[in-house]
């Protein structure tokens, strides 16, 4: 008598039914931080771009009705050739040059990080980190100090080692001469940010690919063009951006420097530029059309290398 061997019959499929998810949860959980930045920063925007259309003056602070100008503040803006464009131009011969010389110092530093030693490497990040730390106002007052007129530093060694008397002589009066010390101060506290960022991305490379072209041959400068600088691309990418966008709209640093010897007139920066036309001279209007242009522009600087950016992910 022969059996047959009967399969065991599969127990009947469940279907699991995923709970359905709320499509306007994320909205409401996101509802207070949107209400806090339209108030913090909606607002800001909006009323700066309603005042940069119209007549806006002291007398607008004391009470009196604004009268609406349409586009006035804009073509006064843009046709002044002496004030708003050459402060413009100066801005951003400024700008290129600190983030050159700021990205490839970054680079620089961080490179040095991964090859030296733990304690060298400690002593390294302390150094950054206070240069980092110390507040931009505060830093500007010290190297004002460093290159006063008559107590500085810079005066006291060129006089000690030249025998001429350099006592009097004025660092920040000559625009040169005064630029070139803003850009120590800018590129002096933006280092650290970038050696630091650069510093982490490096360190993220696989030693095994690095010690594969080391092994076929490579040089150090091959392997930095041709592994490190691809892998760190995207954050490069980010840090110009922010680079550009901070070092563009500088204030501080300028402020400070004129005030303890500089000539504004030759050496304002576009950020200094629209605190004049409005703190100081009371053109609130004339102030506010010169911000829209401003973040019209920095926004078409930094929308090609976003764009990039965004591809690069989806690939």
């Amino acid at each position: 008598m022969s059996t047959t061997l009967l399969e065991p019959t599969a127990p009947p499929r469940q279907e699991i039914r995923q709970p359905r998810r709320n499509p306007f949860l994320p909205w409401l959980l996101l509802s207070a931080t949107m209400v806090i930045l339209g108030v913090l920063t909606g607002y800001p925007i909006l009323r700066l771009v309603v005042m940069s259309f119209q007549e806006y003056e002291r007398a607008q602070l004391m009470g009196q009705p604004a009268e609406w100008v349409g586009l006035d503040n804009y073509a006064t803006v843009l046709t002044d050739v002496e004030g708003f464009w050459t402060v413009l131009l100066r801005s951003f011969v400024l700008m290129v040059v600190l983030v050159v010389i700021t990205m490839v110092l970054g680079m620089l530093v961080a490179l040095l990080m991964i090859r030296i030693g733990k304690g060298l490497r400690l002593l390294v990040s302390v150094g950054l980190l206070l240069a980092w730390a110390m507040p931009s106002l505060s830093a500007t007052t010290v190297w004002g100090w460093v290159f006063d007129t008559q107590y500085g530093v810079v005066n006291n060694v060129l006089t000690a080692l030249t025998g001429d008397r350099w006592f009097g002589y004025s660092w920040l009066l000559n625009p040169l001469s005064f630029f070139v010390i803003l850009t120590c101060i800018v590129v002096w506290g933006a280092v650290p940010f970038v050696a630091f960022t650069l510093y982490a991305g490096l360190t993220q490379i696989p030693e095994e690919v690095i010690e594969a072209a080391q092994l076929d041959g490579a040089s150090a400068f091959q392997r930095f063009r041709l592994i490190q600088l691809p892998y760190v691309r995207s954050i490069i990418t980010v840090l110009v951006v922010l680079s550009m966008i901070w070092d563009l709209k500088l204030f501080t640093q300028v402020f400070v420097l004129q005030d303890i010897g500089g000539d504004r007139d030759l050496t304002n920066t576009i950020g200094v530029y629209i605190y004049q036309q409005g703190m100081a001279q009371g053109h609130y209007g004339l102030a506010s059309a010169i911000g829209v242009i401003f973040v019209v522009v920095m926004l078409a600087i930094a929308y090609p290398y976003v764009r990039r950016t965004l591809r690069e992910e989806e690939l």
